[in-house]
């Protein structure tokens, strides 16, 4: 057994509230067990139960044995020095506060049901993909659906995260915090980090004051990614290597040390022709951030980034080396990527940063967005969870990943339903 059972137990009274009396005989009236903090200090905040004959509002601290208090040290963190109730699954010892007055408890082993214990450790103890896929198809759809929108927001906060950290080291400026975050999408997988270097390697006034010519760009993202040949064999990349040793004189840049990958990628996926639809988005779209901010609906921002490349990478897919023609636009799946990882995640966290929350409008894009095709998606859908759209499977990937892959299954509201059975 972990605490997450008992506090499951506490957070939903799931044990037998009446007549309850801590271990040194003193009664308990339960007003109301407080909200579960999940952070560093007393587990549930702002309790409010009697004692005796005396009302307390303060902190509950939750273990499996009295004794935890002293092997987690509490008494000496000032943090829980307004704790009004120990509640432990055993009583194993006493546990006093610092003036030496002993703390209250309630021991749990004998006020909760069999049943409810045993669906927890069967659930602990499945080694499945997920514990609870046998069950996933009979999962009541208002639960489920209930869920899967807010584990969105849950993952579109933590993605906000980040975004809000790299704002503050460049001063609050949303389209250096863009570029970067572009760059990074725009590299995949594969090449996203190298490509989040290289933007940070170049000042975004920089960017801005060479947009007017795409070559300029070009010579930019292909120089300080280290993709330049040393000897160009054709006129065009001739050009961009002199304009690149201009530049980087101009600008004084230093090369960062990336690593960008062709290996395993499709053509139309090579960091050269991701570089070059980079650089025409900034070529043809000024004041890209605001752009992005004003426009609501999903046809408006798929058409911001309708690009394709510059002449010369019509005919190439790497320097020196022609090929069959092709305009190379950014494709409406891949924009939608940009959607749902960069796009979507920035409105949200500018509207963190002004005070505001659009739910609504944020909801509506994705409901329109296909869902993503991926194994973990691919899975789901066998145990009868699919996903219809980018909303549902950005929430089925946030579940796999940040509580079936940790076994936080009493913190989901499908776990919170699988312990309501048969007890």
């Amino acid at each position: 057994m972990k605490e997450d059972f008992l506090h499951h137990v506490w957070r939903f009274k799931r044990f037998d509230v009446t007549q309850l009396y801590t271990t040194s005989g003193d009664s308990i009236q339960l007003l109301r067990t407080g909200d579960y903090l999940q952070t560093e200090g007393p587990d549930f905040f702002n309790a409010q139960l009697i004692i005796g004959s005396q009302k307390w509002a303060g902190m509950v601290e939750i273990h499996l044995k009295s004794s935890d208090w002293y092997a987690h040290h509490h008494e000496q963190d000032p943090n829980y020095e307004n704790v009004i109730l120990h509640v432990v699954w055993e009583h194993d010892m006493p546990v006093y506060r610092k003036n030496n007055t002993e703390l209250p408890v309630l021991e749990l082993k004998n006020r909760v049901e069999v049943g409810l214990l045993n669906n927890y450790l069967d659930l602990m103890q499945r080694r499945e993909w997920i514990s609870c896929e046998r069950e996933l198809p009979f999962i009541p759809q208002f639960v489920l659906q209930n869920w899967l929108e807010r584990l969105y927001f849950e993952r579109l906060a933590r993605k906000s995260e980040p975004i809000l950290k790299l704002l503050e080291e460049y001063q609050n400026d949303w389209e250096s915090v863009l570029f970067v975050l572009l760059a990074k999408n725009f590299g995949l997988n594969t090449n996203g980090e190298a490509f989040a270097q290289v933007a940070q390697s170049i000042q975004f006034s920089v960017i801005r004051k060479e947009a007017l010519e795409v070559h300029y760009l070009e010579a930019l993202l292909f120089g300080q990614s280290g993709l330049l040949p040393d000897e160009p064999m054709d006129v065009n990349t001739q050009e961009l290597v002199d304009w690149y040793a201009f530049l980087q004189l101009k600008y004084r840049l230093e090369k960062p040390q990336v690593n960008v990958r062709f290996f395993k990628l499709r053509p139309d996926n090579f960091p050269t022709i991701r570089l070059a639809q980079l650089a025409m988005v900034y070529h043809k779209r000024r004041h890209l951030f605001q752009s992005v901010l004003e426009r609501n609906s999903l046809e408006s921002l798929i058409d911001l980034f309708q690009v394709g490349v510059s002449t010369y990478w019509e005919t190439h897919y790497n320097f020196d080396k022609p090929s069959q023609k092709k305009k190379k636009q950014l494709s409406e799946s891949f924009i939608h990527l940009l959607l749902i990882n960069t796009l979507l995640p920035l409105k949200f966290a500018y509207a963190q940063h002004m005070g505001k929350f659009e739910a609504e409008a944020q909801l509506l894009l994705l409901q329109h967005i296909p869902p993503e095709k991926n194994s973990v998606l691919e899975k789901f859908n066998q145990y009868g969870i699919q996903a219809t759209n980018a909303q549902q499977s950005q929430a089925l990937i946030e579940l796999k990943k940040q509580y079936c892959d940790v076994k936080k299954c009493l913190n989901c509201s499908i776990g919170i339903e699988l312990l309501k059975r048969n007890t």
